[in-house]
């Protein structure tokens, strides 16, 4: 600039424009005075924006429709494409939901027949072998005990036991060691999933301005 401030490349041509500036060639430097540009009334801007904004719109409404078909199609082959990828992992992968899901049912009824063993156990004990007085400190320290499991469960896994929370968990612990069995690629699964999910709300809202006839802009500014 005129004072000796160097200009950022950035600059744009019509703002370097508006005052004298200095231009260094081979280290020498030639003053640069720009013809004198009347500046542009309010209104007569806001006029000029809007002949802007009008051609925007022509050209847009005239090469819109061209271009969201064809936007339209690659969208809807990358669809074919990941759902024929994904129908062996869905196969699979509900295989081996249902192995995982069985197991863990097995091992619920387990729990159940255990602690009904432990039951009818104590209750023998208690009517029929010994008395009340011998097994009541057994069934105290019974309790204790599974109080501190249940802490234990906490302090390894962050939570609460909490049966259907129990439950889900060891399911995920079948469903990922039979997944890593079965060689199932649970992350690129996932990255399918989310990678079609994408896919069909870009074609959803493709579709849209297609139905409201409106130019992408106005659609990205609702947005």
């Amino acid at each position: 600039s005129a004072d000796g401030s160097k200009v950022s490349d950035a600059t744009l041509m019509e703002v370097l424009l508006l005052n004298d500036f200095k231009l260094v060639i081979n280290k020498t430097a030639y003053i640069v005075s720009p013809p004198v540009k009347d500046k542009l009334s309010s209104e007569h801007a806001t006029e000029m924006e809007d002949i802007k904004s009008l051609v925007h719109r022509l050209f847009v409404a005239l090469h819109l429709e061209d271009h969201q078909i064809r936007k339209e199609r690659e969208l809807l082959q990358k669809l074919d494409h990941l759902k024929g990828e994904l129908l062996p992992l869905e196969q699979m992968k509900a295989r081996i939901m249902d192995r995982a899901d069985a197991k863990t049912s097995r091992l619920l009824w387990v729990g159940l027949a255990l602690m009904s063993t432990q039951g009818g156990a104590l209750a023998w004990l208690t009517w029929w072998v010994y008395s009340w007085d011998i097994m009541e400190p057994v069934t105290y320290f019974i309790t204790y005990g599974s109080a501190m499991a249940f802490y234990a469960y906490f302090v390894l896994t962050k939570q609460d036991y909490i049966y259907p929370q129990a439950k889900d968990r060891q399911f995920l612990h079948y469903f990922y060691r039979k997944s890593k069995k079965q060689r199932f690629n649970v992350e690129r699964y996932n990255k399918l999933k989310d990678d079609l999910a994408e896919a069909e709300e870009s074609l959803r809202r493709l579709r849209q301005p297609l139905h409201l006839r409106l130019p992408i802009q106005e659609i990205s500014d609702k947005d």
